[in-house]
């Protein structure tokens, strides 16, 4: 794995979004198409900014996928993640498609059964994605599932996790917070060609030094990561503030 550390979240974005350009531009290269899934959450907002900004990308060749969503939340709620995704990708970048996992769904592992027959169809080239307070990947909290053969699951979200969602400041009270999702699992998201983990914040120091200089555990599942030869961590000065390894 790599590790790239800027100074701010902002210099972060922009470093992480011209890798992610530059991924996509070769996999347009090679085989005429690039299938990308995106993560959510106020992580990424400069990253995927700075994205926005970046030439070269023919995204009308590009597919997109996402992570997760909430289960029963309706795609117009402040919270839901198709909605960040239509404001944040969709609209500003316009890529040929982008496959839409649906917490409405009125049956919840038909869906995930959907949208993972239509994501394993081709490689994943790029998986961006980044880390929770609880190290968790995704939605996958801990202790996380390492051996599903599916590509999307449904989770509990624990408390640390839904605490979390506070903080990204789409709910108003724990209450509101769902207490279950779908989730791409880790086994799945480690099948992408390559990722870029966007981990910005001093609310993330905790976690990050967990999941890169422990031990791979589910009770620390974004530390799955390391197992993947092709990961490019991208932190900046607060979130890289306990980190022992710099490489």
């Amino acid at each position: 794995m790599n590790i790239k550390i800027s100074d701010t979240p902002e210099e972060l974005g922009k470093v992480a979004a011209a890798d992610a350009a530059r991924v996509i531009r070769q996999a347009i290269a090679a085989n005429g198409e690039a299938r990308v899934i995106v993560a959510t959450g106020a992580s990424q907002f400069a990253f995927l900014a700075a994205l926005a900004k970046e030439g070269g990308v023919e995204w009308s060749r590009v597919t997109c996928f996402h992570l997760d969503e909430y289960l029963g939340m309706p795609d117009t709620h402040p919270a839901s993640f198709r909605r960040y995704l239509r404001e944040r990708v969709v609209a500003p970048l316009a890529p040929k498609h982008f496959e839409f996992v649906d917490g409405t769904a009125p049956d919840p592992e038909a869906e995930c059964a959907r949208v993972g027959a239509l994501l394993r169809a081709k490689p994943i080239d790029v998986a961006f994605v980044g880390i929770g307070e609880n190290g968790h990947l995704a939605f996958n909290d801990p202790p996380a599932d390492f051996t599903t053969d599916r590509a999307y699951i449904i989770v509990e979200l624990d408390e640390p996790c839904r605490r979390q969602q506070l903080g990204e400041g789409w709910f108003a009270t724990l209450d509101d917070v769902p207490r279950r999702a779908i989730s791409m699992s880790i086994p799945q998201i480690l099948k992408a060609v390559e990722i870029l983990c966007i981990v910005p914040d001093q609310r993330k120091a905790q976690a990050v030094h967990e999941c890169l200089d422990g031990a791979v555990t589910p009770l620390h599942p974004a530390s799955a990561l390391q197992q993947h030869g092709r990961t490019t961590f991208y932190l900046d000065r607060n979130s890289s503030s306990k980190l022992e390894r710099r490489s």
